[in-house]
């Protein structure tokens, strides 16, 4: 017996790699106390399914212990979505990989911009991501039920 073979093994770094089909029931698994904590938006399996082509996992010892997607909306524009990564593995770079991994498939795929909407601004300003788009352009939002029942509420009023 030599003093290695007394040595406690480090457990093998997790990996980021493009998702399969079969790993949808553990991300979803993954990202449900996300979801139940109200840090993420609730996706169905559907949703998953058809995300998994632009989708990547963070795996550990066979588990999967990080997510996230890219959707592409059009050549111009795609969004990262539902980036988790497990408790235990946070603060590891999990997360910049996995949002590394969306970025250079946008590139390969020649997408010209993407965003992501988050509650976690400072992680992303650290992956590079920033508020100002070129031109000086903003990114507005509506939501379309509530912009429906302003339209309702002012109906008949003066313009």
């Amino acid at each position: 017996m030599t003093l290695t073979d007394c040595m406690p093994t480090k457990p093998p770094s997790p990996t980021v790699r493009p998702a399969r089909v079969g790993d949808a029931p553990a991300i979803e698994a993954l990202i449900d106390p996300f979801v139940k904590a109200g840090t993420l938006l609730p996706r169905t399996a559907a949703e998953i399914r058809d995300l998994i082509a632009t989708s990547f996992v963070a795996e550990s010892e066979g588990k999967i212990v990080g997510f996230t997607a890219l959707e592409i909306y059009s050549t111009k524009l795609a969004e990262i979505r539902s980036l988790a990564v497990t408790g235990e593995q946070q603060g590891l770079g999990l997360g910049s990989q996995l949002v590394d991994a969306c970025v250079q498939l946008a590139g390969q795929r020649n997408i010209l911009e993407v965003m992501v909407i988050t509650s976690s601004e400072e992680f992303f300003r650290g992956c590079g991501f920033d508020f100002t788009l070129p031109g000086e352009k903003k990114a507005l939002f509506i939501q379309p039920q509530a912009a429906a029942g302003r339209a309702s509420s002012t109906e008949g009023s003066p313009s």
